[in-house]
């Protein structure tokens, strides 16, 4: 790389390190938020009468059939018709957040019906209400099964994070843009975006593979 492309990088540090703050604040609010969404909806699916299963399930249907593009424009420009205002970051983050729970919804679903009722059985047999049935033999059950494709969706977070740029967020994707603008150097600044993009999902995969082996059981 030439020495203008570092001249330039160390001119645009603080905004760049801006942006990375900015891209990982929106992912992570959002999946901390669209896990706690999506284990309420998880538990309505598995759980709930008629009634509460067919609003989940409309729910996840309808949110995981969506571009997240989509329901961040949404959000952004067509609720405040209704009266429902959102700034660019609120509107940003909840459409992470919405687009993740139904993931985390189905996941938790699929790992909660995966566990053999006779552990269900047991722990009623034993004296366990539902409530304790399920933080104690249910659930850590269950996310032992769906902790890896929780990791994937908290990816796929970080991927989505780059398109609240589009409603003028200044996450990392607007922030390299805006330093294009300036010096034209495309190749290098959007090589450097993608580098660190890979490097930000890569310790979460790595994060979630330790976990995992922590977690198994042996």
């Amino acid at each position: 790389m030439s020495t203008g492309f570092f001249n330039e990088l160390w001119i645009s540090k603080m905004m760049i390190f801006r942006g990375i703050y900015m891209c990982v604040f929106v992912s992570f609010t959002a999946i901390v938020i669209g896990t706690i969404l999506g284990m309420f909806v998880g538990l309505a699916l598995t759980y709930g009468n008629m009634f509460t299963r067919f609003l989940a399930r409309f729910y996840v249907d309808v949110i995981r059939g969506v571009p997240v593009l989509v329901l961040i424009l949404t959000i952004y420009f067509v609720l405040p018709v209704i009266k429902i205002n959102f700034t660019a970051l609120q509107a940003g983050i909840t459409s992470l957040a919405i687009f993740s729970s139904a993931q985390i919804a189905e996941m938790l679903r699929g790992g909660l019906q995966n566990i053999p009722k006779g552990q269900t059985e047991a722990a009623k047999a034993v004296g366990l209400g539902f409530f304790q049935t399920f933080v104690f033999v249910s659930l850590p059950q269950a996310l032992r099964q769906v902790l890896p494709t929780w990791v994937n969706t908290a990816v796929e977070t970080v991927k989505g994070s780059t398109l609240v740029s589009l409603i003028g967020v200044v996450e990392l994707t607007l922030v390299m843009q805006q330093i294009i603008g300036r010096n034209f150097l495309t190749m290098q600044f959007y090589a450097m975006a993608g580098l660190i993009y890979f490097l930000i999902c890569f310790s979460i995969e790595r994060g979630g593979k330790y976990v995992e082996k922590k977690v198994a059981i042996k």
